[in-house]
């Protein structure tokens, strides 16, 4: 017999199905809003049709349809090549743009920042570079744990704007940006036709494949450009060999030269001293006393054998354990172990491959509310919490119940899909 949420699913519309791959949301009336709140798609025969800028309606592409991969692969799937550059007409560059206009390119730059360091400085500087006088946007990531993400989004978007002044306005508080794709979602969806994206040299390939393989699927641009800020090196001094790591390190270690080393000098003495002890008390690290987590845990480039030695001997990183990717900000479940990588799967179906240095355990597999925090909801399939979320936002499933409904909106008279479940169970029996 079929579970539950599988008549769930069936119960949901097509339209509805293809809103959720592409990130909307439902307004109550069948119309479909984007991550931005703009109204983009109405639904018509149980299939979705978009609207263009202008209000006219566009036909969805056949060709668009998202392909999941499939977990069931032995081997991960190759990236699609880069899209062949496409030759757009240029403004000649005594012409500037008009106050107000958007560029057709933007350039971001995604990472955890936990904590900032100046090395993240030379990072934004090459973006700044990328972006040619173009727009440019900082997304810092929203994961926060004592580990490795001792700052929240909050504190540590503080801290960055007075370490970074000079990109003050291009740092991005936006609590839905939590991934990579929550990125270029969006700037697709704002009409940008080209995306520069700036990381680390360490990095660059694993973007450029994840970026370039759905784009297409999730997003849509002429191209996308995955630029590098230059090399990275742990074991050099200076910025070149600086990162969040080592400082963390430091900061268990009581260590507040190091770490005062590898902030900027924009940050003074006593702003530098109140990073330090917020990143302790995230970690909740006691100061002048031993931490007894491991290195590996809370700085896995600092200690690689030691996260090799657990993860051989399979005390971490199983089949079927959720990670999160701490580069990319995806969540999936592990498929696949390699030598010393990971391929995973997000519940949209959609594959990654990370390195066991860059993710962490995703810990809220026994969530039973509905939100995680106040204004997050919980969307970790198999959780009760889960479906208490699916629940409350599905129209209809109490019949005539307007607390599930999107705000402003009617009360569905349509089929009670608890009804509908106890009915087909009365006649199949």
């Amino acid at each position: 017999m079929k579970s539950f949420f599988q008549f769930l699913g069936e119960a949901q519309s097509q339209a509805s199905m293809q809103a959720r791959k592409l990130n909307l949301k439902s307004d109550g009336h069948g119309g479909w809003l984007d991550t931005r709140g703009n109204f983009v798609a109405t639904t018509e025969k149980g299939k979705l049709v978009f609207v263009d800028k202008k209000g006219k309606k566009k036909e969805e592409e056949p060709g668009k349809k998202p392909t999941a991969a499939k977990p069931q692969a032995a081997e991960p799937e190759k990236p699609k090549a880069e899209p062949e550059e496409k030759p757009k007409a240029k403004a000649a560059p005594e012409a500037p743009e008009a106050e107000g206009e958007m560029s057709d390119t933007l350039t971001v730059a995604f990472g955890r920042f936990n904590p900032p360091t100046v090395g993240h400085e030379k990072l934004l500087k090459s973006a700044r570079k990328a972006a040619t006088g173009g727009d440019l946007k900082i997304y810092p990531s929203r994961t926060q744990d004592p580990k490795k993400n001792p700052l929240d989004p909050d504190m540590k978007i503080s801290f960055m704007k007075k370490m970074f002044p000079d990109f003050e306005e291009n740092i991005i508080n936006d609590d839905e940006m939590k991934s990579i794709f929550n990125v270029l979602i969006a700037a697709s969806e704002a009409g940008y036709g080209s995306v520069n994206i700036v990381v680390g040299s360490d990095r660059q390939a694993e973007f450029e494949n994840l970026a370039t393989k759905y784009n297409g699927e999730l997003y849509d641009f002429n191209q996308i450009r995955v630029i590098s800020a230059g090399v990275r090196d742990a074991d050099a001094e200076g910025v070149e060999g600086m990162s969040a790591s080592k400082m963390r390190k430091a900061v268990v270690d009581d260590d507040f030269d190091s770490f005062r080393r590898g902030t900027p000098k924009t940050l003074d003495d006593g702003d530098t001293k109140a990073l330090f002890d917020a990143v302790r008390q995230g970690m909740g690290s006691k100061k002048k006393k031993k931490e007894i987590t491991e290195l590996w845990q809370i700085a896995p480039k600092c200690d690689p054998s030691g996260l090799r030695e657990h993860y051989v001997s399979g005390k971490i990183f199983n089949i079927g354990d959720i990670v999160e990717n701490l580069n990319t900000g995806l969540i999936g479940e592990i498929i696949r172990r390699g030598t010393n990588h990971l391929i995973c799967v997000t519940q949209e179906n959609y594959m990654f491959k990370s390195w066991i240095r860059d993710v962490m355990e995703y810990t809220e597999k026994t969530m039973n509310r509905r939100m995680r925090v106040p204004g997050k909801p919980n969307t970790l399939v198999g959780t009760s919490g889960y479906f208490k979320n699916i629940a409350a936002i599905t129209p209809g499933f109490e019949k005539g119940d307007a607390t599930n409904l999107q705000p402003g909106a009617k009360p569905y008279k349509g089929v009670n899909i608890r009804e509908f479940i106890n009915k087909y169970k009365k006649k199949s029996n």
